[in-house]
């Protein structure tokens, strides 16, 4: 039986990765920055591998310039947005058959397409509220797995940082966990 591939784009923490691997995925991830984890880890741009026969993309395209949590600055970073947004294209038309796109509330609902689910951390047992948006492809969207009722808004209660950018981009463990365990039994029909 061939051994599926999934490739977490613009993850520099292994989150994602590391729970597909767990699974036992041939699991990398993609970004321009060193992995934080030892793991399977392509330190470059993610256009350079997206051809290479993955199963499964999950993206994290940077916000930066899409996050409505911006907006005040839109008129500012027109071109960026349109890069960004390029970019954020590219992704969801990449040549594999399975994809989840995701990023905060964000132009991409207007500009391209509304999110197919906005989950929360504390859906996923983490007692905090951060709406995040999923835009899949050839995927079911994720049911909750274990709900919490402590939700406090920590990440943009974050105090100002080199950091704070690295911080709120990280993906929730059990968000990590629930999208290999669900995906994997979806694609591999168990």
């Amino acid at each position: 039986m061939k051994r599926l591939k999934v490739l977490v784009a613009c993850e520099y923490s292994g989150a994602v990765r590391d729970a597909f691997s767990a699974r036992g995925w041939e699991a990398w991830s993609c970004d321009l920055l060193p992995s934080e984890t030892k793991g399977n880890h392509y330190q470059g741009d993610v256009r350079d591998i997206l051809g290479k026969g993955w199963d499964l993309l999950v993206a994290h395209p940077p916000c930066t310039h899409l996050a409505v949590s911006g907006a005040r600055w839109f008129y500012k970073k027109r071109k960026e947005q349109k890069a960004a947004l390029a970019f954020v294209r590219l992704l969801l038309n990449a040549p594999i058959p399975h994809i989840a796109l995701e990023n905060p509330v964000s132009i991409i609902s207007t500009k391209i397409r509304k999110p197919t689910q906005v989950i929360q951390p504390w859906q996923f047992g983490h007692g905090e509220t951060k709406a995040t948006c999923l835009w899949l492809k050839g995927l079911p969207e994720l049911r909750p797995t274990r709900v919490v009722s402590g939700r406090e808004q920590r990440v943009w209660l974050l105090p100002p940082s080199e950091n704070r950018w690295k911080e709120r981009s990280r993906t929730y463990r059990g968000i990590a966990r629930a999208m290999a365990k669900q995906w994997s039994e979806y694609i591999m029909g168990l």
